[in-house]
């Protein structure tokens, strides 16, 4: 069963469509939302294992230009 997180993520103001842009390519990333609120953009992530998810996170996402913060909220049932 896959592992599936949302990603909150509060990114730069000059550069909040860039990092939608760059987010949408990460592999894993299955939906990138603008949304308003104490966070920029909300990112839904599907891996098969959890240590993907830390990876996609630490090598992928984190290192994206542009984002400040992110706060990551694991799914534990559907």
């Amino acid at each position: 069963m896959a592992v599936k997180a949302y990603v909150l993520v509060t990114a730069d103001t000059a550069k909040t469509k860039e990092v939608v842009v760059k987010l949408g390519k990460v592999k894993g990333v299955k939906e990138v939302t603008e949304v308003m609120g104490p966070y920029d953009i909300v990112v839904e992530l599907e891996a098969s294992e959890f240590d993907q998810i830390t990876d996609i996170l630490r090598k992928e996402i984190r290192p994206i230009d542009g984002i400040r913060n992110t706060l990551t909220c694991v799914a534990m049932r559907r």
